[in-house]
């Protein structure tokens, strides 16, 4: 209580104290405006938090009630924990930021990805919500947010942040620049949102935020929002040390001739790949897809890479092999249609004796009938007497480097007689399991096995197997491992 009450006294002298250098920034720009000689050169900001805290701009009055400073010494009690919940927004923070300022939007609504995912690109609600800004499906459709066998663009983190500035400038300009309102309503849609005004208004009754009569999960939004807010703003005040992000962009961009594989390519960054998926989390499957270019973003240190005369990744790196898993209604004939291949090559890769498929299998497919997919078959090759990387490879037909990658030796290193080599497709060689990633769940009232396997696409049994499930209760709150394919 009386840690509540210091926060309380303290709050009400900063806003004083905001309200009056506002004022004086305010009379600045009216003597710039006037014509002033004087050349105002833009502040150099050291980190992200400077910036924000000098350019913050909303219209709003700032309401600090009891609900709000109860978030705020929730955040309070473990600063450690806070800085790293911050520092979640590192990789993405400043595109957010900057998508809000070229729209004319104030930069604070860059807090909302931490009330909606925590920045997590991979966030998936049990409502079916997916990505850093939480998107529903009609929603993401309209903002051309758009699904395919290969890539999920509600997860991609820069494509789901333009799409979610401009439909917060809807919101924003649809509610008269109300910030409260425009938040409430990206949280439970603008038509509830104006059907609680409009009951508001035939009552005769106050239409601001606080007195609209709106769902309990957008009654904590707001003040979520609003706790955040004041922490970032003024941070040197509550003794938060805030996370190292520049104020500058820490990703780049890059575009590479046709489709990609995502772990070779983190492997020429030497990055993880892990980060790779982050930050590049539209991408659901193990490479881009099959068009004439692929866009990436990697990490502004290892751009250089990408400069380099001996990039890989220069001329049209082709992919020619797919997994696909079969479901219930697939066969051979309408595959083959699907992936421009033939029945017979199919079989032939898959060593199918016949036409019948088996549900949750996993089919080699080549995409088209060209001479370059010429099949190597994957086999575990065994070291005998006489045998070298080099001549194992020339025998495969493939390169030094990729048969000691695939498995993990150096390119100069003895073989040991009897010593197991995975042989492959340079493009297929890497197991089943180096091809998901594996989350954590917080399990959820009313979930259970079917509707987390539903919710994930996976089955019952993967999600068994990787927790050691003997039973099948679950408990709220309990946290699940759940393994995404990712290929």
């Amino acid at each position: 209580m009386e840690r509540q009450l210091l926060i309380t006294i303290l709050i009400s002298f900063l806003i004083f104290g905001c309200q009056q250098v506002e004022v004086k920034q305010k009379n600045i720009n009216k003597k710039i405006n006037e014509g002033s000689d004087i050349l105002i050169k833009e502040p150099r900001y050291e980190n992200i938090w400077e910036y924000i805290k000098n350019n913050n701009s909303s219209k709003n009055e700032i309401v600090l009630n009891d609900q709000v400073l109860s978030y705020m010494n929730n955040h309070l009690k473990d600063l450690d924990k806070f800085e790293e919940y911050l520092n979640d927004s590192y990789y993405f923070i400043y595109f957010v930021i900057n998508e809000l300022e070229k729209n004319d939007l104030p930069i604070e609504l860059a807090i909302i990805p931490y009330i909606e995912s925590n920045y997590d690109p991979f966030s998936i609600s049990p409502s079916g919500a997916v990505g850093m800004w939480q998107f529903m499906p009609r929603t993401g459709r309209m903002y051309n947010l758009n699904r395919s066998w290969w890539n999920e663009d509600r997860h991609d983190p820069f494509k789901s942040t333009e799409a979610a500035v401009g439909y917060l400038k809807y919101l924003y300009q649809r509610f008269d620049e109300d910030v409260y309102i425009t938040i409430a309503a990206y949280n439970a849609g603008p038509s509830l949102i104006d059907r609680r005004i409009n009951q508001n208004r035939r009552k005769g009754d106050d239409v601001d935020f606080w007195s609209l009569n709106v769902p309990a999960q957008t009654e904590n939004y707001v003040p979520k929002y609003i706790a955040l807010r004041e922490l970032i703003i003024n941070s040197d005040s509550y003794g938060i040390k805030m996370p190292e992000i520049p104020y500058e962009t820490v990703v780049r961009k890059v575009v590479i001739p046709s489709q990609v594989e995502i772990l070779t390519l983190s492997e020429y960054l030497e990055v993880k790949p892990e980060l790779l998926y982050k930050l590049n989390a539209g991408y659901t499957k193990w490479a881009s897809a099959p068009k004439n270019e692929s866009v990436f973003y990697i990490p502004l240190e290892k751009y250089y890479l990408f400069e380099s005369d001996n990039n890989p990744f220069k001329d049209v790196n082709q992919i020619n092999w797919i997994s696909h898993i079969v479901k219930k209604g697939d066969n051979l004939w309408d595959l083959a249609v699907k992936y421009d291949t033939e029945v017979k090559i199919i079989k032939e890769i898959n060593y199918l004796n016949n036409d019948l498929l088996s549900i949750d299998d996993t089919l080699l497919i080549p995409l088209g009938k060209t001479k370059s997919n010429s099949f190597i078959p994957y086999e575990m090759y065994i070291v005998s007497e006489g045998d070298s990387l080099w001549s194992i490879a020339r025998k495969y037909n493939l390169e030094v480097r990729d048969l000691a990658r695939m498995n993990s030796l150096n390119e100069n290193e003895y073989l040991q007689l009897g010593q197991q080599l995975s042989i492959g497709n340079k493009n297929i060689h890497r197991n089943m399991e180096s091809k998901k990633r594996t989350i954590l769940y917080s399990v959820k009232q009313g979930d259970t096995l079917y509707k987390i396997s539903e919710l994930f696409d996976v089955t019952i049994k993967s999600i068994k197997e990787i927790n050691n499930f003997n039973e099948t209760t679950l408990i709220p709150g309990q946290i699940i491992k759940v393994a995404i394919r990712a290929f």
